[in-house]
């Protein structure tokens, strides 16, 4: 019975978890989709000259490649050139990695210019309109000294596009921000990253926030929506109020079976059973930047409860570096966050569709006031010469409201 306990079981346990770990990594780089979305490309799209603007959302770009070989800028190029006359690029936030813009003098400046130079040329040679957010590393990982990473981005970005509006909210704000794209397209920014950052944030006139108490946002965001029931609504934001993947506390048989490959990747020592206890605290107390941290929680509870009274809004963020597609009480929910980076996203649960790849989410409005998402990814391989690169489009329903005076 001793022999049973103390080999036969471990040994059991140990098969299952390989045989798991085995059936996960054959099938997590391929797209999930619901049942009644597989046939997706048998769906016509409307003619292209009824198109009359384009949204390409990019999350998490932080760690593009600045020697022209990024596999996700070339494919964010074909789509520069595609809607020159009217596009809106929006990046989602952590667009420096590892700590976003550091003082000068500091060893990751330099590489961290570099990355962020790449971008602003590419932009600035399309005439691209650009929005940047900012994320958890823009804000130094969240770090008390976070604010000042954050405004010295903003300085930098804004001063080489020569445009305070590229950069939103200003000055760290919670926003609410709103662009109008079009007749009848809102674009709405919110600076998520707020509620989650430890040390100095601003809030109040001190900081040129118009708010001096965070209640007064939430008064203001649903009197915002309330308003524009009658349009089409995009709001951008950092972090995603559904996720199947680590920041909505879903991991891999990986990694509860190796669980220092949190710190490194390299760190491949297997330690069954002890190994859960780092993904049940991440799933179930979280870090700062987890949906079950007590503040992410708080600030995605508040949002989900406006949301809710609505039904023409597409909330799109990053942080989690996949893509995903969620469709909530007649709300539609985004991840697109690889920008540079990838990592596992579990399939079916609430998503519609999930991929880990890296890509972007586009959104095309047609003048019939259908909304079109579609995400592009890039090639798997260098060798590749797919030039579909599109994985999933899909008309969302729900969206298409009525031409009307406003409320």
């Amino acid at each position: 019975m001793l022999l049973y306990f103390l080999i036969i079981i471990p040994t059991l346990f140990a098969i299952f978890l390989l045989f798991s770990y085995w059936q996960e990594w054959k099938y997590r780089r391929k797209p999930y989709y619901k049942l009644a979305d597989v046939g997706w490309r048998q769906t016509p799209l409307p003619p292209d000259a009824e198109k009359r603007y384009s949204l390409a959302l990019l999350g998490d770009v932080g760690a593009v490649a600045t020697d022209g070989s990024d596999p996700v800028l070339r494919i964010f190029e074909r789509w520069q050139q595609a809607n020159t006359g009217a596009g809106t690029a929006v990046f989602l936030g952590d667009n420096i990695y590892p700590v976003g813009l550091p003082p000068e003098g500091h060893r990751h400046r330099a590489l961290a210019e570099n990355r962020l130079n790449t971008i602003l040329q590419q932009l600035q040679h399309y005439k691209t309109q650009p929005i940047f957010l900012s994320g958890n590393h823009d804000w130094n990982k969240g770090r008390p000294d976070g604010y000042q990473y954050m405004l010295r981005q903003q300085a930098y970005i804004t001063e080489a596009l020569q445009d305070n509006e590229t950069y939103l909210p200003q000055n760290g704000c919670p926003g609410p921000v709103t662009l109008q794209l079009a007749d009848g397209l809102l674009l709405v920014v919110i600076n998520t990253q707020w509620w989650v950052q430890r040390g100095e944030k601003p809030l109040g006139s001190n900081y040129n926030c118009p708010y001096s108490d965070i209640e007064e946002f939430y008064i203001a965001f649903n009197n915002l929506l309330r308003r524009n029931r009658h349009q089409q609504i995009i709001v951008a934001a950092h972090h995603p109020l559904y996720s199947n993947a680590l920041h909505g506390g879903k991991f891999t048989i990986k990694q509860h079976l190796f669980p220092l490959t949190a710190a490194h990747k390299r760190f491949l020592i297997p330690l069954p059973i002890l190994g859960s206890l780092y993904p049940f605290y991440r799933k179930f107390f979280g870090a700062s930047e987890d949906m079950s941290h007590k503040k992410y929680k708080r600030m995605r509870k508040r949002l989900l409860q406006i949301f809710n009274r609505y039904q023409n809004i597409i909330y799109v963020a990053g942080h989690d570096h996949n893509l995903q597609h969620f469709e909530k009480h007649g709300n539609h929910y985004l991840v697109s966050g690889s920008g540079s980076k990838t990592s596992f996203v579990k399939k079916g649960g609430n998503a519609t569709f999930t991929l880990e790849q890296h890509g972007f989410v586009v959104l095309n409005y047609y003048r019939n006031r259908e909304v079109w998402l579609e995400v592009h990814v890039t090639p798997v391989s260098a060798a590749d010469n797919t030039t579909d690169l599109v994985v999933f489009r899909k008309k969302l329903e729900s969206i298409v409201v009525p031409q009307q005076q406003p409320i």
